[in-house]
């Protein structure tokens, strides 16, 4: 018995289709590249953008002709398409579908699989969360002992309700994680060759604000900090109104959390801004990145920007332009605003940005974080980073920086999973490429016994 997964959208939903995997497997599955080769075939979906939402119903339709012709495939729609209400108009368009599953949600799914009776009964979705705490998950097949970077979920859903989201809809309000089941996955994933977790939420530092103990997310930074074979840590995505000083100041103070920080500022006029409910105004967001510098120099900085949000005037969007021009981010992420049902702002605003107008607009800042990228990353030229091995890619191997820079370097030797010094040789704006330390330490032992050899004959 074969299963495939679709995945589409956060590192969210690849976290959550990374537990589906291992689930399936606990009932005796085995991964397949192709969903035509498959007894189960799960689609995890994204609506955040209209063309995420898009893809997905793209994905759906592919599929009746398979179930056409074989009645006994289990095809799961996951995610954010379902929300976590279910959807009776998804079960009439798409009556071929045998499960709808909520994001995050695996217990629809094996419950279906059980009551088929074509496994032999396994762990419930109760038992599989316990032994997330126990210490006793194991990962999918494809990535035991190879995965060297896994997302960690600290907190789901989200209360904050900007106006453009669909999330809060989707996902439901936020719930954090306890502090002591986050640990024990953590223990465990480092058990299986894990180096790096990213600790995630669609706040993440907003993290513990529903708990009763008063857990912060620097609380939880030190927790997981202290586990033993967990080299690298980092969080993502982080609000401006919540990345409190304390929280600066762990991230200074621990060995293992990385120097990159993502906080999305979404717009650079405070009109916008306002529209979109995110609570602050440039001016708080400029002392932010300003503290943040302070405390951390060396840290790269990531942000999201939406164009051509309601009511975004030409004018609006140049204090957007020269926002990024100013900041002079690492990382942008950019988004044309698209509506989504039920937000407030596809309830109570035009969406009056000729799509024309909102390409231009992207245009414009992709062109210019391409520049600024490129400038800072220029400025690794000539020197050694420490890069976080993940995988082989083609003929080089790739991995990370402390700060977020993909890297790329040719060596014979397997290095996955290990920390190795790269001298950075080549830099554009979105990877670099250099020479491991040890090769150019080799090749410059070579290069002296050949010159001893020219010499002394």
């Amino acid at each position: 018995m074969r299963y495939h997964i679709w995945t589409a959208g956060c590192q969210m939903n690849v976290a959550d289709s990374q537990r589906v995997a291992s689930a399936l497997e606990k009932l005796g599955y085995l991964p397949s590249p192709r969903a035509e080769d498959s007894d189960v075939i799960v689609l995890n979906t994204c609506v955040v953008r209209q063309s995420a939402e898009d893809k997905a119903y793209g994905w759906l339709h592919s599929l009746r002709p398979l179930k056409a012709r074989r009645p006994d495939v289990v095809i799961n729609l996951m995610g954010c398409l379902v929300g976590i209400n279910g959807n009776p108009k998804l079960r009439t368009a798409f009556p071929f579908v045998d499960v709808f599953s909520p994001p995050s949600d695996l217990a629809p799914l094996i419950e279906h699989l059980l009551r088929l009776d074509v496994v032999s009964p396994q762990p419930s979705e109760t038992e599989y969360n316990h032994a997330l705490m126990d210490g006793d998950w194991v990962l999918p097949q494809s990535e035991r002992g190879s995965l060297v970077s896994a997302y960690v979920p600290v907190i789901e859903g989200c209360s904050h309700a900007c106006s453009f989201c669909v999330i809060p809809l989707r996902r439901g309000v936020e719930r954090s994680r306890p502090m002591d089941e986050i640990t024990a996955e953590v223990r465990c994933l480092a058990k299986q060759g894990v180096r790096e977790v990213t600790l995630l939420g669609q706040i993440v530092d907003r993290y513990g604000k529903d708990l009763p103990d008063g857990t912060t997310l620097a609380d939880l930074l030190r927790a997981v900090h202290e586990i033993e074979d967990i080299e690298r840590i980092r969080f993502l995505t982080s609000h401006p109104n919540w990345m409190t000083d304390e929280l600066i100041k762990t991230v200074a103070e621990l060995p293992k959390v990385c120097e990159h920080i993502e906080v999305a500022v979404q717009a650079g006029d405070d009109k916008i801004l306002r529209r979109m409910k995110r609570g602050y105004t440039t001016e708080d967001y400029r002392l932010l990145i300003k503290q943040i510098r302070q405390r951390l120099p060396e840290t790269s900085l990531a942000t999201d920007i939406i164009v051509g949000f309601p009511g975004e005037t030409t004018t609006q969007f140049q204090r957007t332009y020269q926002l990024l021009e100013e900041l002079r981010f690492d990382v942008v992420h950019l988004a044309r605003y698209s509506p989504r049902p039920g937000t407030v702002a596809a309830r109570r605003m035009e969406d009056d940005v000729p799509q024309e107008e909102k390409m231009r607009r992207f245009r414009a800042l992709e062109e210019l974080q391409a520049q600024i990228a490129g400038e800072i990353n220029a400025g690794y030229l000539g020197r050694m980073v420490e890069v976080l091995v993940e995988e082989m890619h083609q003929d080089r191997w790739k991995g990370r920086t402390r700060t977020n820079k993909l890297v790329f370097f040719k060596s014979d030797d397997d290095l996955s999973g290990r920390t190795v010094p790269v001298r950075i040789e080549w830099a554009g704006p979105w990877s670099m490429r250099g020479a491991p330390a040890v090769d150019e330490v080799t090749s410059r032992l070579v290069q002296i016994k050949k010159n001893s050899h020219i010499t002394t004959h």
